[in-house]
């Protein structure tokens, strides 16, 4: 049965219902957790913020009535259809629905909040005595002082609750707590009378420094940070450093007594390997055992020692969780500053660290960024070191644009001057106390360098060759019914421990590498324990334009083969470098190497002495807290050349038999330096350019250096005449 409705008293009927609605939910426009008293206490926006569901729902049904009321103006009420009544019935039947569920959630919400505001005001109450209470009105000042604090109270008003620290510090959404927090904690607003106000934590300075440095006889403090923990990573740490304790203890004392042992201030130091932490860690920590590449791990060792000969204090960590609390971050996403000041002086990371401190520390990354050192195995040049020019110039990758100082990422090898060479030490196997003799004595065998057997592939003709004259042997990880794919030829023990596999490297005559890794330790350690390092040479060049492993890296490095350093600063007879496809020159030089008696041999930069040194110099003179200029190493020590055009500085420096060093640059960054070389500019130029300062002989432009960050030894491009600082460096 149908009933019969006229449209215009249909219309009157539903703008009845939905005015009354609206009078109900007007009604209940004052927030459910305020009594009337509250409400009448709480200034407009206080009291706006916890309706705005009811709000909404209020609006939408007004904008309903108005339509409604459109409808029943019209002037020829015939017009309006029976069909054109039914659909915006059945409209308004879908917007009631959608309206019950909507003030149901909002309910529900309010009383989650009820719930929260009641255990916020007791916690307060119990813990927090000194801060305002529910009935006290606050006002946001207006100081000349302080100009951000009205902009940053909007913005905590509409997102104090997008992160749990702000809760954690206090802030309940109400404008009292928020001045209390934007005065105490950000100092972004003037602290309230009668109020305690501490500045913002990193406004303060540590204690000076009342703690001399002495060289440690005695590896102890570093053993009890270290043995905390028994995964994987950490066991393969431990026993390198329980193996080499005795040559790193004997470096020590001869570093003592020596005529340059310096007095420095003792330094709380946090090491903190992230490439070891969360679910990173977990699958590094999986590989550690099955072949992974452990050159990490063995300058974390080697590091550690360092600094605890050195005589500083260490902290090791490798859980984020732990993170914060060493540094003070309170819980959440890093939206607030950490509680106290940063204890730690120094903190050595690696680029998934700082990740993890950038996320804990929030507002004070940026502040304490200048105590980090990053561990980067392959460096990180200056081009792809800032976001903005690395975006602008095309250097953009996964790994740089953090902005730091380029000599605060420390490298595996010496690969570019704009990094710190950090390096590691070198397994010296060979005792003083044996006969010279007994030292050299090899058997006739070769060990390839490869534990995973996708590294072996493509690679058996050059390995034949090899084994015609040598037996080889293998070290490659397989897992418990695992059918080898390794040429018949090949004895492969499977993955041995460090002690077992140096004492294998003792009887080899030759490590044979197969072309990758690319520039790991192993091949410094081979050639320490007297074994000759063959290697693979790369034509073309490998590099980020034509190799997978280098795409993304921060670098714009050619390879010329599998281990440049060893191929360019130890070469023959330690280490031979051939062509893999060519067998007369495999056999050429494996012939010359079991002909030659290989002594064993360790460049002193990778000696415990060496390393010890190195560390040292870093901690005692570089300081990028400072605004001011580099002042180590000294002017005196500059050399001043102009390069030919394509040409880095790097390469330029290396045919003088110097070294380009980065903290000279701003010494020569001045147009005067362009009349000392004998250039004429017909233009002088101050920009953000990794190639600068240079010149450029087609209209003899002349280029300085905008952004000190952008000083580059490695930079090159055949439009360019580089002006390159160069300095004298003692060999190793």
């Amino acid at each position: 049965m149908r009933v019969a409705l006229r449209p215009r008293s249909g219309c009157l009927v539903l703008c009845l219902c939905l005015s009354l609605v609206t009078l109900l939910l007007q009604s209940l426009w004052v927030p459910l957790e305020m009594s009337g008293d509250e409400a009448a206490g709480r200034s407009p926006e206080e009291q706006g913020k916890p309706s705005v569901g009811f709000h909404r729902v209020a609006l939408r049904l007004e904008a309903l009535s108005t339509q409604v009321q459109r409808l029943s103006r019209k002037k020829d009420d015939t017009q309006l259809s029976r069909n054109d009544l039914n659909l915006f019935l059945q409209s308004f039947r879908k917007n009631q629905q959608g309206l019950a569920r909507f003030v149901e959630r909002e309910l529900q919400r309010v009383s989650q909040r009820l719930d929260q505001l009641s255990r916020h005001h007791h916690h307060h109450e119990a813990h927090m005595p000194v801060l305002q209470g529910l009935n006290e009105e606050c006002e946001v000042p207006m100081d000349a002082a302080f100009p951000l604090c009205a902009e940053k109270v909007e913005f905590l008003q509409a997102h104090w609750e997008s992160d749990p620290c702000y809760a954690f510090y206090g802030v309940d959404g109400t404008t009292c707590s928020i001045l209390t927090y934007l005065s105490q904690t950000e100092n972004f607003c003037p602290s309230h009378p009668g109020r305690h106000h501490s500045a913002l934590s990193w406004h303060e300075k540590l204690h000076p420094y009342t703690t001399k440095t002495d060289i440690r006889e005695t590896l102890s403090p570093l053993y009890e940070v270290i043995s905390n923990s028994s995964s994987p990573a950490f066991n393969f740490i431990r026993s390198r450093v329980e193996r080499m304790a005795v040559r790193w203890i004997e470096a020590g004392l001869k570093m003592k007594q020596s005529r340059n042992n310096t007095i420095s201030n003792q330094m709380k130091v946090l090491l903190y390997p992230g490439a070891l932490a969360g679910g990173v860690g977990q699958n590094f920590e999986a590989m550690v055992e099955k072949g992974g590449p452990l050159g990490e791990l063995v300058q974390w060792a080697d590091l550690s020692v360092c600094l605890t000969i050195l005589g500083h204090n260490l902290t090791f960590s490798t859980s984020q969780h732990q993170l914060r609390r060493l540094i003070g971050a309170a819980p959440g996403r890093g939206s607030c500053p950490i509680q106290r000041p940063l204890t730690y002086d120094l903190i050595y990371t690696d680029y998934h660290g700082l990740a993890h401190l950038q996320g804990a520390m929030g507002l004070a990354f940026q502040h304490y960024q200048c105590r980090f050192r990053i561990l980067d195995s392959f460096g990180t040049e200056p081009a792809f070191n800032m976001a903005s020019y690395a975006r602008s110039h095309g250097y953009k990758t996964l790994w740089g644009s953090w902005g730091l100082q380029p000599l605060q990422y420390m490298t595996m090898f010496p690969h570019t001057p704009d990094n710190s060479f950090l390096g590691f030490v070198s397994e010296e196997a060979v005792r003083k106390d044996k006969l010279e003799s007994e030292s050299y004595k090899k058997d006739r065998i070769a060990v390839v360098y490869g534990k995973q057997e996708y590294i072996w592939q493509g690679k058996s003709e050059y390995v034949r060759v090899i084994s015609e004259e040598l037996e080889t042997h293998a070290t490659v990880y397989q897992p418990p019914g695992h059918i080898s794919s390794l040429p018949r030829f090949v004895r492969n023990h499977g993955l041995l421990t460090q002690e077992r596999f140096l004492h294998l490297l003792r009887r080899a005559k030759i490590f044979v590498g197969l072309g990758f890794p690319y520039e790991g330790p192993a091949p410094i350690e081979a050639v320490a324990l007297g074994c000759a390092f063959l290697q693979p040479r790369f034509d073309p060049p490998h590099s980020s334009d034509n190799n997978d492993f280098y795409k993304g890296k921060p670098t714009t490095r050619q390879i010329s083969s599998q281990h440049p350093y060893a191929e360019q600063s130890i070469s023959e007879p330690h280490v031979w470098t051939v062509d893999m496809a060519n067998k007369s020159d495999i056999r050429r030089a494996v012939k010359d190497i079991l002909s030659t008696e290989v002594k064993p041999f360790t460049p002193q930069e990778f000696t415990c002495l060496g390393m010890l040194e190195r560390v040292r110099a870093y901690i005692t003179h570089q300081n990028f807290c400072s605004n001011s200029v580099p002042t180590w190493p000294p002017e005196s020590d500059l050399r001043l050349h102009l390069g030919p055009l394509g040409q880095s500085c790097v390469k330029v420096c290396q045919r003088s038999s110097l070294l380009c060093e980065p903290a000279l640059f701003h010494h020569l960054n001045t147009p005067a330096t362009f009349k000392r070389v004998g250039l004429s500019c017909s233009s002088m130029v101050n920009e953000t350019n990794h190639l600068f300062p240079s010149y450029s002989p087609w209209g003899h432009h002349c280029g300085l250096q905008q952004e000190a960050l952008l000083f580059s030894c490695a930079g090159s491009d055949p439009s360019h005449r580089r002006l390159c600082p160069c300095r004298a460096h003692l060999p190793g």
